[in-house]
């Protein structure tokens, strides 16, 4: 996913790995040859239309929000109809009172009425507090969570590893992050919720102890299940 930065200096550019303390957990438990961390595309301004998520400050986000505000009065001062401008009113409303567009609760019909139009803060905005700016890795964990997206655990072997997804993707369709073989081969997935992981003390000890289950392709993963695929070679 890419986080674009606004009004937010301190953290470069690129891809950044998310050190989530619950990974360094698991590598704890069960043995593998190397930790892999989930990663994000931290971007900046030039890609705030195109990113999935926007990260800014308390000091920054009236600038933001200004952009879309200037873009919704201009729009009404000219030929919008009728509902066109009742829902730009209502946009109006919430940036005023420092709300993004994502936040501004439209209903589906609302938001048809505006498709035609991009806004900036039409996505997750997440604002960072002052003490926050100073431990950049906590709060890209914040806004990486903030803004939707999991992750899930593969454990022991050659890596214990955290892959990032959209949250509500079932297991079929994270099974497609991995690799598309071990998707078009899904069998079964066998969950193990983080909290049973950990209380258990490894993946084997959880299977012992009954708290491992097989789900279908439509089990929907939470955030941090432990997970084993199995499909056809």
């Amino acid at each position: 996913m890419k986080i674009c930065l606004f009004g937010i200096s301190g953290i470069a550019p690129g891809k950044h790995n998310l050190k989530d303390p619950r990974l360094d957990q698991a590598d704890k438990l069960v043995e593998a040859q190397k930790k892999t961390c989930a990663q994000v595309d931290v971007v900046e301004e030039k890609e705030l239309l195109t990113c999935d998520a926007i990260l800014t400050s308390r000091a920054a986000l009236s600038d933001l929000l200004m952009k879309d505000l200037d873009f919704v009065e201009t729009r009404m001062s000219r030929d919008a109809g009728e509902a066109e401008k009742a829902v730009l009113q209502k946009l109006a409303d919430a940036l005023v009172s420092e709300q993004p567009v994502s936040t501004a609760g439209l209903t589906a019909d609302e938001l048809t009425v505006i498709s035609a139009h991009n806004f900036y803060s039409n996505k997750p905005v997440v604002v960072a507090g002052e003490a926050e700016l100073a431990a950049p890795d906590a709060l890209l964990v914040r806004a990486f969570a903030e803004s939707g997206y999991i992750s899930f655990l593969t454990v022991g072997g050659k890596e214990n590893r955290a892959w990032p997804i959209r949250a509500g993707l079932t297991a079929w369709e994270a099974a497609g992050t991995i690799h598309t073989d071990i998707q078009k081969g899904f069998i079964r997935a066998e969950i193990t919720s983080f909290a049973d992981f950990v209380e258990a003390g490894g993946e084997t000890q959880a299977k012992r102890a009954g708290k491992q289950r097989l789900e279908l392709k439509t089990y929907v993963i939470q955030d941090y299940d432990v997970v084993n695929f199995r499909f056809n070679k």
